[in-house]
């Protein structure tokens, strides 16, 4: 996915990219769930990870997947063209405007929160490019079949949607728990819930999912532990842990820090006084972006004693000026 700000009518110049391309093929990929991606909103002890990233990386599957392609339909330009081509391969590797591209191939439409939405697969499918030089037909372009719901935008949880068609990633928790490494700000932490990868609300309430199949490539179903990884487990990962524990998969990019940063923003949603400890024990934790989120956690499942308590013993020994302005911030 891309959270770049559009709107319906942008569309990128291939041409930019790579001068001689003459055609570019489109493909989309099924990563559609096996189970209502809503239902572990209402857990609020585990995370919600994102759907696609419950797996491998999409980007080395589909990308091994263009690569076949690619090979296959050079072998049958060889045969039938009598001459040299070359072809390119792109799954977020390049500014690439892959939806809009994808419409214009007639896999599916840009639907209002800006994703790709298919008749046959609803909004579960990755996009990657062929960029060559060969000649091809184009297909016939796909129309928008949003007609007057809206079902994406009014469920948003952070009201991320300026309007139909235009994102504001500033507020999408997408963007917030995976691209954005800085301090979340307390406005918004609420309303992220237990979601500590990703969200999924706008396309999991999309109605053209009744036509959605469940993925039948191995590496892009949800692996067990993390359909509804517990909260305190996730809070005491050290950063070898992390690593090992997402192996492969697409969280591991966003690093041990701003993962636990989530993870603890989710702990402080809970409600539940039994993680207070999962808080407690990263109030000292060599990361001011997790002992900001740590004190803030610790400010919701605490006590007025408690945390007063826990102030004392912490905040006259923090050193960094964000963390000691979310201890009088959160100061009860």
């Amino acid at each position: 996915m891309s959270w770049i700000e559009e709107t319906h009518e942008r569309r990128s110049d291939p041409a930019t990219l790579w001068p001689e391309v003459r055609s570019i093929v489109m493909l989309g990929m099924n990563y559609g769930p096996d189970e209502d991606p809503l239902d572990i909103l209402r857990n609020r002890n585990a995370g919600a990870i994102s759907v696609y990233a419950r797996h491998r990386d999409y980007h080395d599957v589909v990308k091994g997947k263009l690569k076949m392609l690619a090979q296959w339909l050079l072998k049958e330009a060889g045969q039938d063209a009598g001459k040299f081509a070359d072809v390119k391969v792109f799954v977020d590797t390049a500014p690439v405007m892959e939806k809009p591209l994808a419409a214009a191939a007639g896999i599916g439409w840009q639907g209002k929160h800006t994703n790709l939405v298919s008749r046959d697969f609803g909004s579960w499918l990755f996009l990657g490019s062929i960029f060559t030089t060969l000649d091809l037909e184009p297909d016939v372009a796909e129309i928008d079949h949003c007609g007057s719901c809206r079902a994406c935008l009014d469920i948003c949880p952070t009201n991320a949607f300026d309007a139909p068609y235009r994102l504001d990633a500033r507020r999408c928790i997408s963007y917030l728990t995976i691209e954005y490494r800085g301090h979340i700000s307390r406005a918004l932490r609420e309303q992220m819930g237990n979601r500590i990868y990703g969200c999924d609300d706008c396309l999991a309430v999309c109605p053209w999912n009744k036509f959605a199949q469940q993925a039948r490539e191995a590496k892009l179903i949800a692996r067990d532990d993390l359909k509804r990884p517990e909260l305190a487990d996730l809070a005491k990962l050290d950063d070898a842990q992390f690593r090992s524990f997402f192996a492969g998969s697409p969280v591991k990019r966003i690093g041990r820090d701003a993962f636990l940063r989530n993870v603890l923003i989710a702990i402080g949603n809970s409600g539940n006084p039994a993680l207070l400890t999962s808080a407690t024990d990263n109030l000292d934790d060599a990361s001011p972006l997790v002992r900001v989120v740590a004190v803030w956690a610790a400010s919701r499942l605490a006590t007025p004693t408690e945390f007063a308590q826990l102030r004392a013993k912490h905040a006259a020994f923090e050193s960094d000026d964000d963390v000691r302005a979310e201890w009088d911030g959160c100061q009860r």
